[in-house]
């Protein structure tokens, strides 16, 4: 038997029957639930064991007793029913105007705790009883990355992008200001510098930079004096973890750092350029419809002022 008669066999019928054997006990018990007659059903397990070419049943037994083949068909084929019922209740809601999924992208710098947040509550939401049909996919990018993401298809909402791309065909709105403190730790050489950081300063030591994961975009790089030194890292937790290390320094959220810097394993330092100020922004894709049910929920959220500054400042509870 070829592959494709295998799963000419395998039909949600087949399946259906399988069940129906195990539960009653018999064939003849099973044949009056389905409407059949006891032979019938009889040559369908044996067409069924023929395409799989093994035995389901021991025929030593008078009753309806499983083999091990058997029983790994009917446990696999019970969860193949379950899944073929999910999904007809899926696409069926999903023709109700819910996405079947939604890609959100993150700016690596925003809050966490009001993420999940936010995720834990579109779970919640309801519809006649139901969840969202919607899957979730969340990834993580960092500045034109952001950008890159959303401009390419690969995601449907964009949440901290920098600024709004020339030409772009994107709907953007404010999100808030981010403000970005430099910090270096206690036993760092700078910790102990009591006035205003100059260039000349900081081009000796070494500064910690997260990577821009934009691909095609031009990449960005804030903060780095003409020949200093660079720590490149992944994400803004590797970056909070090397400058708590003494490993470099560099701007942090001020949110983000606000308890270790409360706990003395952080210091923040003046620089000549201030407290910085990044504009966060948030984008979606214009394609002139109104948006599906998921990405109007999170847009809605998104308009709210209380989530916006959660987004960019509810920093605490998160392992960092």
């Amino acid at each position: 038997m070829s592959q494709q008669d295998k799963r000419r066999a395998l039909t949600p019928e087949a399946l259906a029957m399988m069940d129906s054997i195990a539960r009653s006990g018999s064939f003849a018990a099973a044949a009056r639930e389905m409407g059949k007659v006891p032979s019938a059903l009889t040559y369908s397990v044996r067409q069924l064991e023929d395409a799989l070419d093994v035995l389901l049943f021991d025929r030593s037994s008078r009753q309806a007793v499983l083999t091990t083949a058997g029983q790994e068909l009917l446990t696999e084929g019970r969860r193949l029913l379950l899944e073929i019922d999910a999904v007809a209740n899926r696409v069926k809601r999903v023709a109700t105007g819910w996405e079947s999924q939604l890609t959100i992208v993150v700016d690596d710098a925003l809050a966490r705790r009001a993420l999940f947040d936010l995720m834990e509550a579109f779970y919640q939401t309801t519809e006649e009883g139901r969840p969202p049909p919607t899957r979730l996919k969340l990834r993580t990018e960092v500045m034109s990355g952001t950008w890159e993401v959303l401009v390419s298809g690969e995601a449907d909402l964009a949440i901290g992008t920098n600024t709004q791309m020339a030409g772009s065909s994107m709907i953007c709105e404010t999100l808030g200001r981010m403000e970005m403190v430099f910090c270096v730790a206690p036993h760092h050489p700078l910790a102990k510098w009591e006035s205003t950081l100059t260039s000349a300063d900081l081009a000796p030591h070494r500064i910690v930079a997260v990577a821009d994961t934009a691909r095609s975009l031009p990449p960005i790089t804030l903060g780095v004096m003409p020949g200093q030194e660079v720590l490149t890292v992944p994400s803004m937790a590797t970056k909070l973890e090397a400058l708590v290390r003494g490993l470099g320094c560099g701007f942090m959220p001020t949110a983000m750092v606000r308890r270790h810097v409360e706990a003395g394993r952080l210091l923040i330092k003046p620089t000549f350029q201030g407290t910085r100020v990044a504009p966060m922004n948030y984008a979606w894709r214009n394609t002139g419809h109104p948006p599906g049910k998921a990405l109007a929920w999170w847009l809605k959220q998104l308009q709210s002022e209380t989530t916006r500054h959660a987004l960019l400042e509810q920093y605490e509870g998160l392992l960092l």
